[in-house]
């Protein structure tokens, strides 16, 4: 495992030497990352089978735009972690901020301790797993992909929501503008137990209840969404 030190290197050329490992198809695909300190969009534009472990907290956007790399953070990260996501899997071990996996395309962002506000804001694909709970406002604007919550979910979840799945075994406190529950069938069981266990999430699917968009606030007819 190759290790980085931000104290002994800028930002700047620890990112730029992550890039140039996921992208050479060498050998090295372990890395590790020390003394992060917090800093901001470390670990982003990820483009290859790299496995990267950062070894404390970060700031904001970590793990940005990552697609195929593995990111784990052994500590909490700040807003926008795994924004923008295509693929690959990011877990974060502690605590997310604001807008964990924002108009993430694809991939899987775990999150083994609580998600604050807006987890999934404009979602287009991805899949999130909290472990915790998740803050106000979660999956507003939420397109494609699932949010899975063990804990409880906040106020306004799903508000304004399109085609994303949402599943919470806690409480919910509100839901938000066109967010209705909805029936838990035989595939969405099977769906649920896949992304459970690819998270490595201790619960079953038979404890969540499944949240979705009541479609009422389409400008277009649902049937017809392939003629657009």
């Amino acid at each position: 495992m190759q290790t980085l030190d931000l104290a002994e290197s800028d930002l700047r050329r620890l990112n730029a030497t992550l890039q140039a490992a996921a992208t050479s198809g060498g050998n090295e695909t372990a890395w590790q990352v020390v003394n992060p300190r917090g800093a901001h969009a470390l670990a982003v534009g990820l483009d290859g089978p790299l496995s990267v472990t950062v070894q404390g907290s970060t700031g904001y956007y970590c793990a940005g735009m990552n697609k195929q790399a593995t990111v784990q953070v052994a500590g909490s990260a700040g807003p926008g972690v795994a924004e923008n996501m295509m693929s690959g899997t990011v877990v974060v071990e502690g605590d997310a901020s604001q807008y964990a996996g924002a108009t993430g395309r694809g991939g899987l962002l775990v999150v083994k301790g609580n998600a604050s506000s807006r987890c999934g804001i404009s979602m287009k694909g991805i899949d999130i797993v909290v472990f915790g709970n998740v803050g106000h406002m979660s999956a507003f604007m939420a397109q494609a992909g699932t949010l899975v919550v063990l804990g409880d979910a906040g106020e306004a979840l799903g508000d304004s929501l399109y085609e994303a799945r949402l599943f919470v075994r806690g409480s919910v406190k509100s839901l938000g503008a066109d967010c209705v529950e909805k029936e838990m069938r035989p595939e969405h069981h099977a769906l649920l137990a896949d992304l459970l266990a690819r998270a490595g999430a201790p619960a079953a699917p038979e404890e969540f209840r499944r949240y979705g968009s009541a479609r009422r606030l389409y400008t277009f007819d649902i049937d017809n969404a392939s003629a657009y």
